[in-house]
């Protein structure tokens, strides 16, 4: 098998010239590249990358960790970090765990034996505790707010962006308001819903619980919740809704049974995505791509100064009105 000092003998040139041209270091005459290149042709030569791992310290990978690939919050998300990684020229290795623990203890497992630069968690069923552990091995980054931990973190403040979408609606006069919430135990959702009790609490605006409905994560799961409104004597005059898909799906299926939004039922929605647009739903913008985008670069940035040093970064959200409140 052919080998850099082969090459470099066949084309005349350094061993370090053929190195630059593996790595596409600029400092090097056309001349020398052709040549270099046409002899890596003849000889039909691979690199032998584990190799070049053992001697640069890094894969050229970083594992991405998401519940689903198929929910487009996550695929939002997976939007802002693959651009920032193509633009690296980092490899992404997606892992889906289904919120399964032992899946995503095998991903950090692979940070723990060199396979990978570092670790990006979207979303998550281990304790902020359990992923400390492997910081030591390389840098580890959540899109969720975890507190000061040794990891880093891109988030917004769930707590402050669901409680300022409910005063927007009790500032348009609405007082019977439900709820919609994807997974019940994650940890964002149970920010949500301690802002919303606490918010009709404070506010004196009456609370039913069958105004709550959870494991909302798909267009189907929100035409369900419309069906269930029908059967309900006393329903609410607006839904605040965790997935503008949830949102939509509720809102065709609302409308097929002659439910006129918002006069019958007002609906907010959550993450401004694009059906959020078609359907005209109103919002609140938690600026997803941004999440992904910066979640990479602040890995990246980690990966190639050695820094362990943890950023915690708060994105900002926006309320975006439109035609459903």
């Amino acid at each position: 098998m052919a080998n850099i000092k082969e090459i470099a003998r066949i084309a005349g040139v350094s061993v370090t010239t053929v190195s630059r041209v593996l790595n596409n270091h600029p400092y090097v005459s056309d001349n020398k590249r052709a040549a270099v290149l046409n002899t890596i042709e003849q000889l039909n030569y691979t690199r032998n990358m584990n190799a070049v791992h053992l001697i640069t310290g890094r894969t050229g990978a970083i594992a991405v960790i998401l519940p689903y690939i198929n929910l487009y919050y996550f695929s939002i998300v997976m939007d802002g970090l693959a651009h920032e990684a193509l633009n690296a020229q980092y490899r992404l290795i997606l892992c889906q765990s289904n919120y399964a623990a032992e899946e995503e203890l095998k991903v950090l497992e692979m940070l723990r034996n060199k396979e990978i630069d570092g670790v990006v968690i979207v979303s998550t069923a281990l304790q902020p505790e359990v992923i400390e552990e492997y910081t030591e091995y390389g840098p580890v980054i959540t899109c969720q707010d975890s507190g000061e931990r040794r990891f880093s973190s891109v988030y917004i403040e769930h707590y402050e962006a669901f409680w300022d979408g409910l005063q927007y609606l009790s500032s348009k006069g609405y007082r019977k308001i439900g709820y919609c919430e994807g997974r019940q135990n994650g940890s964002s959702a149970s920010i949500r819903q301690s802002a919303f009790r606490t918010f009709l609490s404070e506010h004196k605006l009456p609370f039913r619980e069958e105004w709550i409905v959870y494991d909302c994560m798909t267009e189907e799961d929100g035409a369900g919740v419309a069906l269930s409104l029908l059967d309900m004597q006393d329903r609410p005059e607006v839904l605040i809704i965790t997935g503008d898909h949830v949102a939509a799906g509720l809102i065709i299926e609302a409308r097929k049974h002659g439910l006129h939004i918002p006069e019958d039922l007002a609906v907010m929605g959550f993450d401004n995505q694009p059906i959020g647009r078609l359907l005209d739903i109103t919002t609140i913008d938690n600026h997803l791509y941004e999440m992904g985008a910066a979640a990479f670069r602040i890995i990246h940035e980690q990966i190639s100064t050695g820094s362990r040093v943890p950023v915690h970064r708060k994105l900002d959200y926006v309320i975006i009105e439109r035609g459903t409140v």
